[in-house]
């Protein structure tokens, strides 16, 4: 699993500057990049990972919305 998913990473609010967003973006390619000791291609397949599970939850998070939403629940 990437280093975000592992340190429980959270929701953040956007950076106040470009400057900030690219040291965040750095720090935590940094972080991935250390989880995996230093193997970028784990890294890059960690963060594949990380995102393909990402896509797989929202896509349930989707359907059961769209659930209840049809049987008048919501």
């Amino acid at each position: 699993m990437s280093a975000a998913a592992s340190s429980g990473a959270t929701r953040r609010s956007l950076p106040a500057s470009a400057s900030e967003d690219s040291d965040r973006l750095e720090a935590a390619a940094d972080q991935a990049i250390a989880a995996c000791n230093g193997d970028m291609r784990s890294a890059i397949r960690a963060l594949i990972l990380a995102n393909e599970y990402l896509e797989y939850e929202l896509c349930e998070m989707f359907t059961a919305v769209s659930r209840g939403y049809a049987r008048g629940r919501v």
